[in-house]
């Protein structure tokens, strides 16, 4: 199995070795826009969807143009048609996972703040009370897609202007959806965790292994 990570993440490669997966990464940049009507659930599924899809054409498009270890490079193919197709005659060996992780809390989804005032108003949101953390995953193959959407929920005390303040200063929150990391600085604020921590930290884990034997049993 060659799994390819769809993502720069630094904690979800962690993740993947922590749990002593050996893959690639391959980065993919995607307008991260919540559409019109959408729920949290679907927002992150259709992510995870278009980065494991994104990162599928970029592989594909790679192996074209530097060719196998016996074959001269050949053209990138540009057109969906010829990609699809190309996907399709992919090595059936090769795995790609997208994921795509947000906060939610009254329906309302948390994404990445913006500068240190939207990280603020987001903590001051989230204070005394509990939230959920939805991550969506998308593995790709040559024989389809499968996908889910894994949910925590996440409590957190109550925080005064001080904390806050202290943290939003430490940076740490800037590039985490919700505005903070459970595994660095804030995980002072979190008094508990029903249900998959690592999906917290931005990739459940367990679920990307269930969906993986799931795929090479059925590639068997």
């Amino acid at each position: 199995m060659r799994l390819v990570l769809a993502s720069a993440s630094p904690r979800r490669a962690d993740l993947l070795r922590a749990a002593g997966y050996s893959f690639e990464t391959l980065a993919v940049d995607l307008d991260e826009e919540v559409e019109a009507g959408e729920t949290p659930a679907a927002y992150v599924a259709r992510l995870a969807h278009e980065k494991s899809a994104a990162a599928m054409q970029q592989f594909l498009s790679r192996a074209q143009i530097c060719g196998g270890p016996d074959q001269p490079p050949l053209k990138l193919r540009r057109s969906a048609v010829a990609l699809a197709k190309a996907e399709r005659a992919a090595p059936h060996d090769v795995i790609v996972l997208g994921a795509d992780t947000t906060v939610v809390v009254d329906n309302e989804i948390l994404g990445k703040p913006r500068d240190d005032r939207d990280a603020a108003q987001m903590l001051m949101k989230l204070s005394g009370r509990a939230h959920e953390v939805l991550t969506g995953i998308s593995l790709r193959t040559s024989a389809g897609e499968w996908g889910r959407v894994e949910t925590t929920r996440v409590y957190m005390t109550d925080l005064t202007a001080d904390d806050i303040a202290w943290y939003v200063a430490s940076g740490e929150g800037r590039d985490k959806a919700g505005g903070y990391a459970v595994q660095g600085l804030a995980s002072r604020f979190i008094s508990r965790i029903d249900g998959s921590y690592s999906n917290v930290v931005g990739l459940p884990v367990e679920a990307v292994s269930a969906v993986l034997r799931d795929i090479m049993g059925k590639s068997l």
